[in-house]
C-alpha cells in the first residue's frame, strides 16, 4: 500500500541521506565556535535585531544567542546548555567533541558499518573513558585550587583579570561553605556590577550589598556590632479588612482612630528597643509617621526589601525571618559586624557585613560591554569553584587528559572483537580533537603537536604531558599549573556521547509543510 496519502503534506528525508544532512548540521554548528576554544581562542561579535552588540568567546553564549532552526543543531545546543548548568565550563568542548565523533562515525558508515554498531561501540568507549578518567585524576590541594579556577578562564581577558576573578570567586565560595555539607548553594553569593574602573578593582565582602537607602537621612549612617530584625511584612497603618460602614459625625473620631494607630505602631517600636534591635528590614512599607520615633530610638530602618534579599540577610546574619514585630522573639534576631550606607557611582547601597554564610562580589569594568563579559567570567569561575570544593579531583589541561584517555582507549579497542572495535578507535580519534583545536587556535601545526604529545606521553609514561601553547612544544601541565576539574571533562564526554548517539540513531526526518500565515491581510485585486 502506498504511503503517499498519509505523508501528503510532509517533506521526508530518510536513510543515509537524512543522516548525512544531520551530521552536516552538527559539523556546521561545531565549526561556528571552534575558533573560540582555549587561551588563544578568538572572540565572536554578536549583533541582534535591534543592532545591539555582544563580544564574547563563551561557547554557550554564542550558541544560545544565535538563531538556529535545524533540530539537530538545537540538540547540540541543548547538550552545551546542559554542560553549562552542570559544570559551568567545557561548553565549547562538548560541541566540538560531538562534531568530531559524528564526522568519524560518518567515515565508518561510508565503509558499510551500520550506525547501530557504531552507537554500541561509542557506548563501550564512553564507559571505559569515564573509568579511566578516575585513574588519571589528582587530588587538588589548597595551592592548586586557584590555578584550576584560573585555567577555566583561559582565553577570557588578560592574565591580571583572570587572576582577580579566580581569587575572588574561590574566596567567595569558601565563605558560604557550611561545615562538611556536600551541597554548596551558589545563590548565597550576590553579584553587583558597576561601570567604571578596572576589573582588578573588583572586591568581595562577607555579607550583603543591596541597592537600598535608609528611610531617613537622620538615621545613623553606620552601625557596628548590632542586632537586626527581618520582617516579612511592614510597619504601617492597616486599613479596615471588612465591609463595615462607619457613619462619622465628628471629625475628632477620625483623629482618634489615627492616634490609636500611631500608638500601636509606637508600641511595636518600643518592643524593638526592648529587644535591643539596631537595624530593621521590612518586606513592605514603614509608615512615615513613625520615622521620627525610629530616629529617636537610634534604629536604622530599610523598607521594601525583596524576599530573596531578606532570605540572604537571614543566612548572613543567622537571623530568622518573622511575619511581624509582635510575633518576634529575641532568638529571632541576627547579629552583624557593621551596617552602613555608601554611595557608588551616584547610587545608594546598603552594606551589611556579617559572619554568616553569604557573600557579595562587586564587579567592575570600564564599559558596559566589558562588564557583561566580566559577569559571564564570574558566573563560570564561581561554578567551577563550587564544583572544585565539592569534588577536589582534577586532571591536567592543555589536551593532556584527552590524549591520555585516547591512548588507553586504543589499547582497550584491541580487546574488542568485531566491528565495534573500529567504532572505539573512531571515538579515540574524536576525543583527540581538543588538543588539535587548541594548537590550531594558537597558530601551531595541529598534527605535529598531537604526534609530539603522544610520543612524549609514551616515552615518559606520563599522563600529564600536553601542549604548551606558549612554546608550541609538549610540556608537563602539572608543573605549568594548567589544571581543570575532572568533572568538567566527565560531563563534556557524557554530553557529547549522548548527543552523538542520538543523532546516529535518526534515519528518518519528516518536515511538516508550513501553512500560509492566515494573519496576513488578503491582497486586493490590481
Amino acid at each position: 500500500m502506498s504511503e503517499a496519502p498519509i505523508l501528503k503534506d510532509t517533506a521526508r528525508s530518510k536513510g543515509r541521506d537524512a543522516l548525512q544532512k544531520n551530521i552536516q548540521a552538527a559539523l556546521a554548528l561545531a565549526e561556528a565556535i571552534r575558533s573560540t576554544l582555549g587561551p588563544k581562542g578568538l572572540d565572536k561579535l554578536l549583533i541582534d535585531d535591534d543592532g545591539r552588540t555582544l563580544v564574547t568567546n563563551d561557547g554557550v553564549t554564542v550558541l544560545e544567542t544565535a538563531k538556529v532552526e535545524h533540530p539537530v543543531a538545537k540538540m547540540m545546543i541543548s547538550a552545551s546548555s546542559a554542560q553549562d548548568r552542570v559544570a559551568k565550563d567545557g561548553t565549547t568542548s562538548t560541541v566540538i567533541l560531538a562534531g568530531e565523533m559524528l564526522q568519524n562515525a560518518w567515515q565508518l558508515i561510508l565503509q558499510g558499518i551500520h550506525p547501530s554498531t557504531i552507537a554500541r561501540g561509542f557506548r563501550k568507549a564512553e564507559q571505559f573513558v569515564l573509568k579511566s578518567l578516575e585513574e588519571i585524576s589528582l587530588k587538588a590541594n589548597d595551592a592548586m585550587q586557584k590555578t584550576v579556577v584560573k585555567t577555566s578562564l583561559a582565553g577570557k581577558g588578560h592574565s591580571s583579570m583572570q587572576e582577580t576573578i579566580a581569587d575572588i570567586s574561590l574566596r567567595a565560595v569558601k565563605m558560604i561553605v557550611e561545615g562538611d555539607d556536600d551541597i554548596i548553594d551558589p545563590t548565597k553569593i550576590k553579584l553587583i556590577s558597576q561601570t567604571g574602573g578596572r576589573v582588578e578593582e573588583s572586591s568581595l565582602i562577607q555579607g550583603l550589598m543591596l541597592p537600598k537607602k535608609r528611610i531617613s537621612s537622620e538615621m545613623q549612617k553606620d552601625v557596628s556590632n548590632g542586632k537586626i530584625l527581618l520582617i516579612d511584612g511592614g510597619l504601617e497603618q492597616q486599613g479596615l479588612k471588612s465591609d463595615l460602614k462607619l457613619n462619622v459625625t465628628d471629625t475628632g473620631v477620625l483623629e482618634s482612630f489615627r492616634q490609636q494607630e500611631r500608638i500601636m505602631l509606637k508600641s511595636q517600636v518600643d518592643k524593638l528597643v526592648e529587644n535591643g534591635v539596631n537595624v530593621l528590614a521590612c518586606k513592605e512599607g514603614i509608615d512615615d509617621g513613625i520615622r521620627d520615633y525610629l530616629v529617636k530610638n537610634r534604629i536604622q530602618a530599610f523598607r521594601r526589601v525583596s524576599r530573596n534579599d531578606l532570605n540572604m540577610l537571614a543566612r548572613a546574619c543567622s537571623a530568622t525571618l518573622v511575619n511581624s514585630i509582635k510575633s518576634s522573639r529575641s532568638e529571632d534576631l541576627g547579629e552583624f559586624k557593621s551596617s552602613k550606607n555608601i554611595s557608588l557611582d551616584g547610587k545608594d547601597f546598603w552594606v551589611v557585613e556579617a559572619a554568616g554564610k553569604a557573600a557579595t562580589i562587586i564587579a567592575k569594568g570600564s564599559t558596559v560591554d566589558i562588564i557583561g563579559e566580566v559577569e559571564r567570567c564570574f558566573d563560570d569561575s564561581l561554578g567551577v569553584s563550587v564544583q572544585l570544593i565539592q569534588d577536589s579531583d582534577v586532571v591536567c589541561g592543555g589536551g593532556a587528559s584527552y590524549v591520555a584517555l585516547a591512548r588507553k582507549l586504543r589499547r582497550y579497542a584491541e580487546t574488542i572483537p568485531g566491528r565495534e572495535q573500529l567504532a572505539v578507535e573512531a571515538y579515540a580519534d574524536g576525543i583527540e580533537v581538543i588538543l588539535r583545536v587548541l594548537a590550531e587556535n594558537a597558530g601551531i601545526d595541529p598534527i605535529s603537536s598531537l604526534i609530539d604529545v603522544v610520543a612524549e606521553q609514551t616515552n615518559l609514561d606520563s599522563d600529564n604531558i600536553g601542549i604548551n601553547l606558549t612554546t608550541g612544544k609538549p610540556g608537563d601541565m602539572l608543573e605549568l599549573g594548567v589544571l581543570e576539574p575532572s568533572g568538567i571533562i566527565k560531563q563534556a564526554i557524557i554530553g557529547a556521547t549522548e548527543v552523538s548517539i542520538s543523532i546516529l540513531r535518526i534515519d528518518d526526518v519528516l518536515w511538516a509543510k508550513q501553512d500560509i500565515d492566515a494573519s496576513l491581510p488578503p491582497q486586493s485585486d490590481m
